[in-house]
This record gives C-alpha cells, structure tokens and sequence, in this order.
C-alpha cells in the first residue's frame, strides 16, 4: 500500500528543489555603475559588471561553477602536497582534489551551500559552517560580505574556530580577471612583486622563493604585456600601493580594465595565465588570488594562521575597474 503521507512529502521535497539554480540561490547587488550576482553554492562571485563591461568571467546561473571561478578558498588556498600536512604532531590525510598532480587543491568549503543572512541592494551577507572531518578536525564558522560602493567590490571574510583544537588556517578568492576585448595574451599586468615561488613544472610542488628578475618575464613591476608567456605561480614581497594596500592592474590596449587590492595579511598573490585544453576557456582570463598563505602552506608552515578555540581571523579585498 502506498503512504500517502510519504507520497505528498516526496513530492513537496522535489518541488522545493526544482526552484533552485545549479549554481544555488542567487544575490545580486548594485551601485552606479556597478552590478554583482553571488551564487549560493561556495559563496562565489558569478558576474561582476561596470557600465555592463565584464570585470571578472562569468558563469551562467544554472551552470556549474567551472575552474575555481569566483570561488572563496579556505581553510587553505592553492595546493596541499599530497593531501598530507603534520598537524603538530598529526599526520592527517586531506581528500586528493586535484587528481592529475596529487594534491589537495583549494580547500573544503567552495561546494558548501551558504546560507544569505542579510541583503540589500548594495550588500549581501552568507554564511556557512565547515563541520570536522578526518583530515581537519575542526568547526569553523565563516561569513562573507559582499558590498558594493564608488570604489567597486569590496569582499571581507571572516572565520570563527567555533570548536577545539587549533585551526590550521589560509583563505584566498579566485577571481580571472577581465580586462577587456581580447584574451589574456593582449593585456598588461602591472603587479610590484619582487619576489615569486618557484616550483616544479609537473606537479607545481613549491622549490624556494626567487627575486622575479632571475626568471623571464616574471618581472611585472612596471607592467608588461603578458603575451604567451605561462604563469600559474604565487608572488610576494608586493610593494604598497598609495594607500597602503597591494594591487594588481590588468589593462588592455585602450588603457581600461580592472585591478585588484587587498590588505597586508594577504602576503601571497597566486597568478595564472589560465591556460587550459577547452578552446573557449583558454586563457580567457586571468587568475589572480591574494593569499594569507603560499601552496603548501599546511606544511611549510610559512604564513601559517593558527586559530584556537574562539579566535577568529579576516581578511578582505577589492576589485574595481579601470576606466
């Protein structure tokens, strides 16, 4: 016999699904000229606009989140070697997420479903809980606001240690940055680095840091058009900008375009020419992540945060266009 009870709940079940985009629920803000859409899932930045110009690339509302696009990545960014990290003493195992090198790639948190705790037009909040696990065995509480205003899109997370034990921590965005008509070899990248990680070309396992002039074309300090040059590497020791925060400029031929800022805890930038098999993918844009921490961070250790029990940490960037 059929449970009616069962039947009707089933069905309300599939019918509250149906509503919701792939890409999970969807905020969109405005201000003048500015227009962003942040999809549920991973708390990612779908589309962000000025004067109806690209300034990030772009996925549809009912697409998968391809390539890390938009994606905030924590509690680590970039590649834990092997997925194995010695947590004080621990030696814990993290899933292989990047199956063609080995790695644990980006984090636990970019296919969790965050929950809008506050929006306006101009502001949106979510917020979501990374429950322990095996290879991280910690509760942390995370929240990220999105805000809108003249000087573009300004991104703050925090994270809460909101169980015991002390948190090994990083968090980084993903954004390709668009700059224009073209692709990525048309577009110059102005970035005061002095400094970029090196690593091995299969399996991009970090070797030491280098000054950016021992290797060709990897110094962007007065700018330089990228060409075909391939990077998918991080930077550091980045000289302020006026103001006081570090900056990426990518512009195209007519001079506009879009940088990027963020604050002193970001001490890593991670860039990458986004060089892929899909021909409609392929260097389309460019990726360009501050980081709290370099790859392999669970490791090395180097620019390691470590929460305890209540502590919480924040980070925050921006991304504007150049007109």
């Amino acid at each position: 016999m059929t449970d009616p009870t069962r039947t009707s709940s089933s069905a309300s079940l599939a019918g509250s699904a149906s509503t919701l985009p792939v890409s999970g629920s969807a905020s969109t803000i405005e201000h003048g000229p500015y227009r962003a859409e942040i999809a549920g899932v991973g708390a990612t930045l779908r589309v962000l606009t000025h004067e109806g110009r690209d300034l990030v690339v772009p996925f549809g509302v009912d697409e998968v989140r391809p390539l890390y696009r938009g994606a905030l990545l924590a509690p680590w960014p970039n590649r834990v070697v092997d997925g194995t990290y010695d947590d004080e003493g621990v030696e814990r195992q993290l899933p292989i997420t990047e199956a063609e090198r080995g790695h644990a790639l980006h984090g636990l948190i970019q296919w969790a479903e965050w929950a809008v705790e506050h929006h306006t037009p101009d502001r949106v909040v979510l917020a979501t809980q990374l429950a322990p696990s095996d290879g991280y065995p910690y509760r942390l509480d995370l929240r990220v606001e999105y805000l809108l205003d003249d000087d573009g899109l300004r991104t703050t997370v925090l994270a809460l240690n909101a169980g015991t034990g002390r948190a090994p921590y990083g968090v980084a965005p993903h954004p390709y940055l668009v700059a224009g008509e073209g692709r990525v070899d048309d577009w110059t990248l102005t970035l005061a680095a002095d400094s970029y990680l090196e690593v091995t070309d299969d399996r991009l396992v970090p070797l030491g840091v280098h000054g950016v002039s021992e290797r060709d074309g990897f110094d962007f300090r007065e700018g330089r058009q990228i060409g075909d040059l391939f990077v998918d590497h991080a930077f550091t020791d980045v000289a302020a900008a006026p103001g006081g925060l570090q900056e990426a400029r990518v512009t195209a031929a007519d001079g506009r375009g879009v940088r990027m800022s963020w604050g002193p805890e970001l001490s890593w930038v991670q860039v990458h020419t986004g060089d892929r098999p899909e021909p409609e993918n392929h260097r389309r844009g460019l990726a360009v992540e501050p980081m709290t921490c370099p790859p392999d961070a669970f490791t090395s250790g180097i620019d390691l945060v470590r929460l305890g029990p209540g502590e919480s940490h924040e980070a925050g960037w921006r991304i504007a266009a150049v007109v």
